[in-house]
């Protein structure tokens, strides 16, 4: 897999998104203290921690190994300096696969506008021209109606359920699983 280009897309609403950086674990932090009440049904619980500054300077390096090594790429949105959500590609796996997991998440401010939707789709075209894959998959709990039009609109197709798929808001619960085929 050729390296992760560094990534700046202009999306809707004075939105970019663009590669993880080095020193963006405070805004983070920021961001999804900013979000809690709104992320926590859609989440894993999160120890109290997982909100400092302190926390995300250290995973985001950790990160930035995963995009190095070619298992992951991590993004961001930002709108006037601001972070205001992630997506990221993760899990890449290559040979006779060529497959990532897609994640993400936008600011309560900016749900239901297009921002995920365009920066879902331009994940997509990142993973199939930058990256070579042919495939990248997603899942959301059964009731997140929103995410899944982000999915459907940037041509996921549902392809099952999975019971009891991750531990979110405390405890397991069962997703819809999407997949998009990026080369026919």
């Amino acid at each position: 897999m050729p390296d992760a280009p560094e990534i700046e897309i202009p999306l809707p609403h004075d939105v970019v998104l663009r590669s993880l950086r080095r020193d963006d674990g405070p805004e983070l932090a920021a961001a999804y203290d900013r979000n809690r009440d709104h992320l926590e049904q859609w989440e894993p619980a999160r120890p109290l921690a997982f909100y400092t500054a302190e926390y995300h300077s250290r995973q985001v390096p950790v990160q930035l190994l995963e995009r190095g090594s070619g298992r992951g790429v991590p993004l961001v949105l930002e709108r006037d300096g601001e972070l205001v959500g992630r997506v990221n590609l993760s899990d890449i796996v290559l040979g006779s696969f060529r497959n990532a997991h897609l994640g993400y998440w936008v600011d309560v401010r900016l749900t239901g506008r297009g921002v995920m939707t365009a920066a879902a789709g331009a994940a997509c075209d990142l993973a199939r021209d930058q990256l070579g894959l042919h495939r990248v998959q997603a899942a959301t709990l059964l009731h997140n109606g929103a995410s899944q039009q982000v999915l459907t609109r940037t041509g996921f197709e549902r392809i099952g359920t999975a019971p009891r798929y991750l531990q979110i808001a405390g405890r397991w619960q069962d997703h819809a699983l999407y997949q998009r085929i990026l080369h026919d």
